[in-house]
């Protein structure tokens, strides 16, 4: 599962929200269930920044988010992000030089079509 959260930071308030956002980066990588994450920033315009992380599943990152240090650092921040879908399933995916391989959707029968 991948969740995506997006942020507009003015230029000014760059060191401090990456103060914020590293701290919750850490927080929630300390969760069961982490399987990785970025801090990235669009090359494009610089005050578009996005917290990426990867989980096992809905589950694990839904108990990460009651976590203490995770409602202490990361939830304040999350709340900060822009009001749209975050989390996403993954439906297909494909090593380098690999084929696609699809995966079947936690909300539907099978694979999505």
């Amino acid at each position: 599962m991948l969740v995506t959260n997006r942020f507009v930071v003015d230029v000014d308030a760059a060191d401090e929200f990456t103060g914020r956002a590293h701290a919750a980066l850490a927080a929630l990588a300390a969760r069961p269930g982490y399987l990785r994450g970025q801090l990235v920033r669009a090359l494009d315009d610089p005050r578009h920044w996005c917290l990426v992380t990867e989980w096992e599943s809905v589950g694990t990152y839904r108990r990460a988010l009651g976590g203490f240090d995770v409602k202490i650092t990361a939830v304040p921040l999350l709340a900060e992000s822009l009001d749209e879908p975050s989390a996403y399933e993954a439906l297909a995916s494909a090593a380098p030089g690999g084929d696609v391989v699809l995966s079947a959707s936690d909300r539907a029968a099978g694979p999505y079509r």
